[in-house]
């Protein structure tokens, strides 16, 4: 993850990130404060709207594409082959996961 603008903990303040993904990786159902769009530079990124994963309900972004996840919406993501994105919004950038137990920075 490398921050292109803004810092990320200022309420209403732009933030611009440019995130790259492993093939596979999955981020389980959770949700932010605020707006988050996103814009897809490489790959496949699955995302899916609720409390769980229901990959009968996703949508596919590919090269190019755009999505947005509104604040408070649940949801959840999961990318096909190496996957490098564009994520920016207004701040602060905050992340709660729906099942605490989900949460990778609270593994050891």
């Amino acid at each position: 993850m490398q921050v292109l603008q803004g810092p990320l903990d200022k309420a209403g303040e732009v933030f611009s990130l440019r995130i790259m993904l492993p093939n596979g990786y999955k981020i389980a159902p959770h949700y932010h404060p605020t707006d988050e769009h996103i814009v897809i530079l490489s790959g496949n990124f699955h995302i899916g709207m609720g409390d769980t994963v229901d990959h009968t309900k996703e949508m596919l972004l590919q090269k190019g594409g755009f999505g947005v996840a509104p604040a408070n919406q649940h949801h959840y993501a999961w990318v096909e082959g190496s996957t490098e994105f564009i994520l920016y919004g207004n701040g602060p950038l905050a992340m709660t996961y729906v099942n605490p137990a989900d949460d990778p920075s609270t593994k050891k």
